[in-house]
């Protein structure tokens, strides 16, 4: 397997390398408008519709999101202070969608240059909502998350991409007959700076997992442990480098540490030498708080079985999906902001994990999606269930919760009643 050492190392010329500014570039496209330009629209007023505490940070705005994100650029209180930014954006689909109870959810036809200068516009604003240390999470299909990343790339600078991260989506298509099966979509980790909030997900150990990864137990104290080399890829000149125990590290490799510090872990017992005199460093299992997750996630997938609860909405992401992002790019009491929410998971999951929100959504469904979830929970997905008595629970973490969270609902269009209907008849529900 081909390793990457330091260029410095390079026996060869290097006449060939530049400047890693020599490669910079952009995506050129008919009315791309500067990034000034759109910091500096025109602000809006916002009104308040319903709110149940004053002083909770928690908001949702019924609007379109460009105007909303740039009136929260001149607010103290959020700009420069979003710890985590989630987004679901339309994914240029050219199509309309509509719940799972046949009303409008909403359009999906902006295409080429229209969508990303949409998505872009929105981009330039949020992240300068975004705290130095906070992240953005975009979620796309292969049908433009390719362009996209480019402009998050101009937007973000490309060393703060972090991660393309490959989501399984759904089960597999046995009905696709000319290509592959489309069973995954794409989630963008950027953040806008290199000290950003890092809380590393892990998978659980399984007993199975366990024992085939940790295969040694240490016979004077019963632990599990593994062993793995004590050198590493390419040549040192220093300490590293030098002879341990009368050998020399691999040709081409060096020391992981110095010779003192192997003298102390051996001490210690942490060298397994082998019949042969070859040293190995032994890792135990009962130092490893779980497995850490990769960038494919093969465990998130959207409902697709009679078992799991859903609000009906188009494209709803499930639960464990937002926990896992909120909990690794965020700390209790940070704001996390979701301006496409849709059926509200991201909203569900910072109340869940205390954090404050944010949300924002243009679809009347949506905000009616939202408010029955946050007062109700999630409906059994079936066809056929029968509603009031369905025995079975949503895979745990939002079940309905008991009392409504604080917040307030405001509004950025000229409001004429457009919510009225639905903030009554959910005040009014039991």
């Amino acid at each position: 397997m081909a390793v990457r050492d330091s260029k410095k190392n390079w026996d060869g010329h290097l006449d060939l390398i530049t400047l890693e500014s020599d490669f910079d570039f952009s995506l050129t496209y008919a009315d791309k408008k500067a990034a000034n330009d759109i910091l500096n629209t025109s602000r809006i007023e916002t009104r308040l519709l319903w709110e149940n505490s004053s002083t909770s940070p928690n908001k949702f705005y019924y609007g379109d999101n460009l105007p909303l994100l740039t009136h929260l650029l001149d607010d103290p209180t959020v700009c420069g202070k979003v710890r985590l930014i989630y987004i679901d954006p339309p994914f240029s689909t050219n199509g309309v969608f509509k719940s799972r109870s046949q009303n409008d959810a909403y359009q999906d036809l902006l295409r080429g240059a229209e969508f990303i200068e949409f998505l872009r516009q929105r981009i330039i604003v949020m992240r300068e909502l975004l705290a130095s240390d906070g992240s953005l999470y975009l979620h796309l299909d292969a049908n433009m998350v390719f362009p996209i990343k480019l402009i998050l790339d101009e937007i973000f600078g490309r060393k703060q991409f972090r991660s393309f991260i490959t989501r399984r989506k759904c089960n597999p298509k046995n009905y696709t007959r000319n290509t592959y099966g489309n069973v995954s979509d794409y989630i963008l980790f950027y953040t806008k700076s290199d000290n950003y909030v890092w809380n590393r997900p892990l998978e659980a150990w399984t007993e199975e997992k366990l024992a085939k990864e940790y295969q040694y137990i240490d016979k004077e104290t019963g632990r599990r442990y593994k062993k793995v080399p004590v050198h590493a890829p390419g040549k040192r000149n220093g300490a590293s480098g030098q002879t341990w125990r009368g050998k020399l590290p691999p040709f081409g490799k060096h020391w992981q540490y110095t010779p003192q510090t192997l003298d102390e872990m051996d001490a210690r017992g942490e060298i397994y030498w082998s019949p042969t005199g070859n040293p190995r460093r032994k890792i135990y299992a009962d130092q490893s708080a779980g497995i850490p997750i990769q960038d494919i996630w093969l465990d998130v997938r959207d409902a697709h079985n009679q078992n799991i609860k859903i609000t009906g909405y188009p494209t709803e992401k499930p639960p464990q999906l937002l926990k896992r992002i909120i909990e690794a790019s965020s700390n209790v009491g940070d704001i996390v902001l979701d301006c496409f929410s849709g059926s509200g998971t991201t909203i569900m999951g910072a109340e869940v994990l205390d954090r404050c929100w944010i949300g924002m959504d243009n679809s009347i469904e949506a905000v009616s999606t939202l408010l029955t979830r946050l007062k109700h929970g999630l409906s059994p997905m079936g066809d056929y269930i029968e509603k009031q008595n369905h025995p079975l629970k949503q895979l745990r973490l939002f079940d309905s919760i008991d009392s409504i969270p604080q917040f307030s609902l405001l509004t950025s269009i000229p409001y004429q009643g457009e919510l009225d209907d639905i903030l009554s008849q959910w005040l009014n529900e039991k």
